[in-house]
């Protein structure tokens, strides 16, 4: 759009619409074009220092950024519409460590039903354990619906059966116990950090800090909490020293 020679009665400022050009004096000046986003700005130069017209003319394209975003929305009914910059490989990890939290949850779960026998009562055990177990299952839930936010496609893979017994014979069955938690704490942390990795290497920074703002903290204190427990058990030995214990996991 080009300024062009007016006389004293032309309109100040003449609308096109959906566009606003603002015009003053008279006379043709060159333009200068840039663009600013997806603001499309004419400046003009004044001829001379004299001419008291100055002329800023602003052009509003709405669709020119986003023309090829456009593109980029599936019409397939089985593509998800809300995918945006999220890889394969990304997507197969976040698979991956729904499968970890399920894991280890099956196998909390299977301690809470060890230490609640009748010939084991030890219910504190049996309640941290069961505990343990629902926000491994929370922790494996919430990885689902950020797959799903993120307009990948949830894929659950097959879980290996736990062990039903935890006797040992010379641990006892609440050192043996917790120590085990405390490696299936440290392998989680190890996985939650392979899938920080992924993210930065496919350079997702929402699902990186997904990650580190949900997870990695709550890991670390996870962790911290447990090998307490087990320095605790190591110490107390067998016996009465187990039972007070647990005593002091069902306050």
């Amino acid at each position: 759009m080009s300024l062009r020679s007016c006389s004293a009665a032309a309109p100040l400022v003449h609308s096109l619409s959906p566009r606003v050009n603002l015009r003053s004096g008279c006379g043709t000046l060159p333009l200068r074009r840039r663009n600013v986003g997806g603001l499309l700005i004419k400046a003009a130069a004044a001829a001379n220092e004299t001419n008291n017209g100055a002329i800023l003319t602003t052009v509003f394209e709405p669709f020119e950024e986003v023309k090829k975003e456009l593109l980029l929305v599936p019409s397939h009914p089985q593509a998800s519409i809300a995918r945006h910059r999220y890889s394969d490989p990304c997507e197969a990890a976040i698979n991956d460590q729904i499968n970890v939290e399920y894991n280890v949850s099956y196998v909390y779960h299977a301690m809470y039903a060890f230490f609640d026998r009748d010939n084991v009562a030890l219910k504190g055990l049996a309640k941290f354990f069961k505990e343990a177990s629902v926000e491994e299952r929370e922790h494996a839930e919430k990885f689902m619906e950020y797959q799903n936010k993120r307009g990948g496609k949830v894929k659950l893979h097959a879980m290996n059966m736990p062990i039903s017994d935890y006797d040992h014979l010379e641990k006892g069955d609440a050192l043996y116990a917790m120590e085990l938690a405390l490696s299936l704490e440290k392998l989680t942390n190890e996985k939650l950090l392979n899938l920080q990795r992924v993210a930065d290497e496919n350079n997702d920074a929402q699902l990186a800090d997904f990650v580190e703002s949900e997870f990695l903290v709550e890991q670390v204190e996870s962790i911290k909490k447990i090998s307490e427990y087990v320095a605790q058990l190591r110490r107390v030995g067998g016996g009465h020293g187990v039972w007070h214990f647990d005593q002091t996991l069902q306050a």
